[in-house]
């Protein structure tokens, strides 16, 4: 866990003197499914969940709208990745086709299930750094 010292640093090294939230740094956080603010506290509280505030830092996450995006992102992401594969096997190898159903079908689902909380998790983070929905409207 984080002092109150180490908080109030990454605190402000997350919000710079001009209001500006650095971007990618919030979109990784929130890929890693911690608090796009600190870093520390975790985002979600289960699945997808989005926690309403941080346990560590305090900051309100419950503006958060990710709604069908990272649904729609992780079926853009899966698809492009593995129809390539799918051809490159199927003419490389082969396979039968209730085998290669099956395998696709489980790398489908495997890598869709990793990709899903990740993907709300960078949604997050960008919204929060981009002040979207309410995130920074109690900022000075």
């Amino acid at each position: 866990m984080l002092n109150i010292a180490q908080l109030n640093e990454t605190r402000a090294a997350a919000t710079l003197e001009d209001g500006e939230r650095p971007l990618w740094p919030a979109m990784h956080r929130g890929w890693r499914c911690r608090c796009p603010n600190c870093g520390a506290g975790p985002m979600m509280n289960g699945y997808l969940k989005v926690r309403d505030t941080c346990a560590v830092c305090g900051e309100d996450l419950h503006h958060q709208r990710a709604d069908d995006g990272p649904a729609y992102l992780t079926i853009l992401i899966v698809g492009h990745l593995m129809a390539p594969l799918m051809l490159f096997v199927f003419t490389r190898y082969r396979p039968d086709p209730l085998i290669s159903a099956t395998i696709f079908s489980i790398g489908c689902v495997a890598l869709s299930l990793f990709l899903l909380p990740r993907i709300k998790g960078a949604m997050v983070g960008l919204q929060w750094a981009k002040r979207m929905h309410g995130f920074g409207q109690n900022d000075g």
